[in-house]
Order: C-alpha cells, then structure tokens, then sequence
C-alpha cells in the first residue's frame, strides 16, 4: 500500500511546492522589475538636456515678465544676449527702469544663443511685437523659444513645430 498524504508533510506538501508562483507572487515581482526600470530610465537621463530645459523655462519667464514691465512703463525693452562681455553678464535687459531687476547670467554653464533673423529680442511696449524665435543650445541639445508677438514665448525642442 501507498503512504498516506499527511496534512503536515509528506507527499501532499511536496506535490504543493511543486506546482509554481501565485499570481500574487508573480504581480510583486512584475511590480519590482516596473518600478526599477523606471528608475534607471529616469537616472540615464541627459544632464545637458536638463540644464537646457531649465534654462528655457526660465528664459521664457523672464522674458514674458520684461514684456509686461514694458507694456506698463511705455518704454521699448530689448534682450540682447553677450558674448565676452568684460562684466561677465551673459545677458541684458536694455530698456527696464532700474527698480526692476533682472538677471544677467544662466544658471549653469554657458548657454549658446542665436536670435532668428535678428541681433535682439524687441519686447515691447506694444501689446504686438512681431514674431521672434531663438535657439538655446548647449553641446549638441537644442531648444527653439518662440512667440508669434501676441502670444507668450514657448519652448519647443528643434524638430517640433509650434
């Protein structure tokens, strides 16, 4: 005669091992593998292509906050961006009242910049300043800032249309 199965042992137990993982198992694991994947995707990213991001947001806000000044002093204010500018200014809001204070360098390293068509960015006092778009770049990463003059200015990687 065969050994009996035995609740606490025995045959019936192994025949249980033996079967595999429970969903639940499987979705933990799933889970784990999900989430660390995530991670290392977000950590693999370039530190280039951060920088330049941040540095278009901020341009874009700074560059909206020079048109609002302009439009509510009446006086024409312009971006000009330096290169080898004895001060060590990156760049100049020309045109602001003194009481109102802008920074004149970038966050990080240098960041290279090519005005469309132009040597500055015209930003008011009227409400209408014509399309303007230029090209911040940092090493090979490139992000175009534009506005069609009515508009506020939007950051845009190269190769997208906006």
């Amino acid at each position: 005669m065969s050994p009996r199965p035995t609740i606490w042992g025995g045959p019936a137990k192994a025949r249980a091992r033996a079967r595999g993982f429970t969903l639940i198992e499987l979705l933990v694991v799933i889970t784990i593998v999900a989430i660390a994947s995530a991670a290392i995707s977000i950590s693999l990213r370039d530190p280039a292509a951060s920088q330049l991001e941040r540095e278009a947001e901020r341009l874009t806000g700074l560059l909206e906050t020079a048109r609002a000044e302009s439009r509510a002093a009446g006086v024409e204010v312009q971006w000009l961006p330096l290169v080898g500018d004895a001060s060590g200014d990156q760049f100049r809001f020309v045109g602001l009242p003194a009481s109102v204070p802008m920074p004149r360098r970038w966050l990080g390293e240098a960041v290279a910049v090519e005005i469309v068509g132009a040597r500055s960015l015209t930003l008011g006092p009227e409400p209408m300043i014509g399309p303007q778009q230029l090209v911040l770049s940092i090493g090979q990463q490139r992000v175009v800032l534009s506005t069609d003059g009515l508009s506020p200015f939007q950051a845009s990687p190269v190769g997208s249309s906006s």
